[in-house]
């Protein structure tokens, strides 16, 4: 039999509307949300899962 490094990707998204005075400070406060903690991704934000061989090691 032969080894294989799998990689079990899943993606969670939520989009987050902001006002701000600029992209760059309206990005820089979700950050600061998301680094908080006021900002929490859970299950109902998931979007897809990838599954792919990394490498085969033996």
């Amino acid at each position: 039999m032969k080894t294989f490094s799998i990689e079990v990707l899943e993606v969670l998204s939520r989009t987050v509307e902001v006002e701000a005075l600029n992209r760059k400070d309206a990005i820089e406060r979700v950050s600061k949300m998301y680094h908080n903690s006021e900002i929490v991704l859970d299950d109902s934000d998931y979007k897809m899962t990838e599954i792919s061989v990394r490498a085969e090691l033996k």
